[in-house]
């Protein structure tokens, strides 16, 4: 694991000076092998003594030995196969851009295992199961996402509302019962009325449970069950990619756990793909 997608899986857990110092790596990572330990501090606005024990509690022996990892990680990143040039930079190497992709999106994936622990997937996929009924929204792009999750869910005939109106969806909730679940998606986490429907469902003792970036955010906070995802590329037009990816690896994890955890759920599913082969055609 890159002391980068270290840093950020355990960011959560860390204190707020430890945050700071995080936040500030993850920002300035280009930027680092030109600081000393000192100089990161007075950055910081923290002592030398406080990075140094961010470093061990890392695992790293030192400043020495996290700038040097970070620095590897970079150059992994900046020269993709190990070529002395970034394989974007030459359109003519496709196996190049694959092999760099493939990378990126395994990074974010495991990142994003990383912060969301067996326990959190566990108890999403419990609420699920257990729910009545299920309710998913997502606004816009992230309505892809809650689409196709929910289509999934209807698959093993776990009973979905799915909505990306929010009038519609408020007017759906005044049917929910103790116990069912909204599962909201919403990459960075700022909407507003996303945050009201989540607290009005917990006034109704549902459960909620989001899907959001890995960053503090407004909608995670009304979550029994916030799931995240940590996908970060300079590259604005590599980012979502690395999102998208993993998020559908981590959505995938919550559906095995419900498959897993019933056998007449993996029957359901079978059956009801039987019925739908003829409808596509094949």
């Amino acid at each position: 694991m890159s002391a980068l997608v270290k840093i950020r899986s355990e960011r959560d857990r860390m204190s707020a000076i430890e945050r700071r110092i995080a936040d500030f790596v993850l920002d300035n990572a280009h930027l680092l092998r030109d600081y000393s330990s000192q100089q990161l501090a007075d950055a910081v606005g923290i002592s030398q003594s406080s990075v140094v024990k961010f470093c061990q509690k890392l695992g790293f022996k030192g400043y020495p030995d996290l700038k040097l990892s970070i620095s590897e990680a970079l150059f992994r990143v900046d020269h993709g196969n190990g070529g002395t040039q970034p394989a974007q930079a030459n359109p003519q190497v496709p196996t190049e851009l694959g092999i760099d992709l493939w990378r990126c999106k395994s990074q974010a994936e495991e990142a994003t295992r990383l912060i969301n622990p067996p326990k959190a997937l566990a108890a999403a996929a419990e609420a699920i199961g257990r729910a009545r009924t299920v309710f998913i929204i997502g606004l816009g792009e992230d309505d892809i996402h809650a689409r196709a999750f929910a289509l999934r869910l209807a698959l093993l005939g776990i009973l979905t509302i799915h909505n990306f109106d929010l009038a519609h969806m408020t007017a759906s909730l005044s049917a929910a019962k103790p116990g069912d679940v909204l599962l909201m998606f919403s990459e960075h986490g700022m909407q507003p009325a996303l945050c009201q429907l989540g607290r009005d469902f917990r006034e109704q003792q549902g459960r909620v449970v989001t899907i959001t970036r890995h960053n503090s955010n407004a909608l995670r906070a009304h979550a029994d069950v916030p799931l995240l995802v940590s996908a970060h590329d300079e590259r604005a037009h590599i980012e979502p990619l690395l999102y998208h990816s993993a998020l559908k690896h981590l959505l995938d994890r919550v559906f095995i756990l419900l498959c897993e955890a019933d056998g007449q759920r993996r029957a359901r599913l079978q059956e009801t793909m039987v019925r739908i082969q003829p409808l596509l055609g094949s």
